[in-house]
């Protein structure tokens, strides 16, 4: 519902559109049900449709995904794959500001599954048994990207990094194209910045059952990782029986716990990050403490400057 509130100080009012505020307590049951029932059954439609593009990649391989980037992303492509030299020249072009961002990430990401390997081990509980785990890293990955309503490097970092971390010879990407037939500025310097070997400008199902199923340019892998819309979560799922998946996400969620002495700015800009990602996205702040009253209404302010501004506002 669109609200409208007063700022902390008594100033102006900010306007927002919010599905809620105000006390956990007096929600209506249907406000209270949207937030607390977040499971959700699949789409037939969607399930329907997924599985015909399955298909169809399975039965023609390269000439169904031109076809679909010419009907889904409105491109035609020369070729699917997109040379390394192009990433290059999008990392050297990149704002200097953005770049040093981008490895900062980069050197975090890598620092932190570094950390968390695990260790192959052996031990003989009696003479002559030994019992072992040995850790093998697979051969191939591969990476989806989302870029259908927003630009994520941070996606393929964090599918692509710690499979390098982990030893994976091969990691190849897969995100949609833009445009002008390749990914975004931003995705192919991340590419570049992540060390990835191939990077293939297909989204959706369609690059879903490329990499479970493989064609003629884009080579099958062992496991698929990365988010994405419906149409994606529905592909992994359909195509579990030929290659390993991450775990099958919903729409994103995020749950913000403050109290009254939290930056609403800090808070703002986390919540607008998530929310921007699907229209199905949920985002909530409970806020408590004795000030709980006047840091909501400075957060709705704060909202309201953020989203206002941002890119993917509506």
């Amino acid at each position: 519902m669109n609200e409208k509130r007063a700022d902390a100080s008594g100033g102006s009012p900010v306007n927002i559109t919010l599905r809620a505020t105000g006390e956990l307590s007096a929600l209506s049951e249907s406000t209270r049900r949207a937030l607390m029932n977040r499971g959700s059954a699949r789409d037939t439609s969607v399930r329907v449709r997924t599985a015909d593009i399955i298909a169809d990649v399975r039965a023609r391989g390269d000439v169904a995904l031109h076809e679909m980037a010419r009907d889904f992303d409105g491109v035609q492509l020369p070729s699917l794959e997109i040379p390394r030299i192009e990433w290059k020249r999008a990392l050297h072009e990149l704002n200097a500001e953005l770049r040093t961002a981008l490895e900062h990430s980069v050197k975090n990401i890598r620092t932190v599954h570094t950390a968390f390997l695990p260790t192959s081990m052996e031990v003989s509980p009696e003479p002559g048994i030994v019992i072992g785990r040995r850790v093998d890293a697979l051969a191939r990955v591969g990476v989806y990207a989302p870029g259908g309503r927003a630009a994520y490097p941070s996606s393929l970092f964090m599918g692509a990094i710690p499979a390098r971390v982990a030893g994976v010879r091969e990691v190849i990407v897969c995100t949609p194209p833009s445009s002008d037939g390749k990914p975004t500025e931003v995705v192919l310097a991340a590419a570049e910045l992540a060390n990835v070997d191939r990077l293939f400008a297909v989204g959706g199902a369609g690059a879903i059952a490329a990499m479970a199923l493989g064609t003629e340019s884009i080579p099958r892998v062992d496991r698929v990782v990365g988010p994405g819309n419906a149409y994606v979560a529905e592909a992994k799922l359909q195509l579990v029986g030929n290659v390993a998946i991450d775990a099958p996400a919903g729409p994103s969620e995020l749950f913000i716990l403050a109290d009254d002495g939290a930056d609403v700015e800090v808070l703002a800009r986390e919540l607008a990050a998530q929310a921007e990602h699907d229209p199905q996205a949920a985002v909530v702040a409970l806020i408590f403490g004795a000030g709980a009253a006047a840091l909501q209404l400075s957060l709705i302010a704060a909202l309201d400057g953020t989203v206002n501004v941002a890119p993917r506002a509506e």
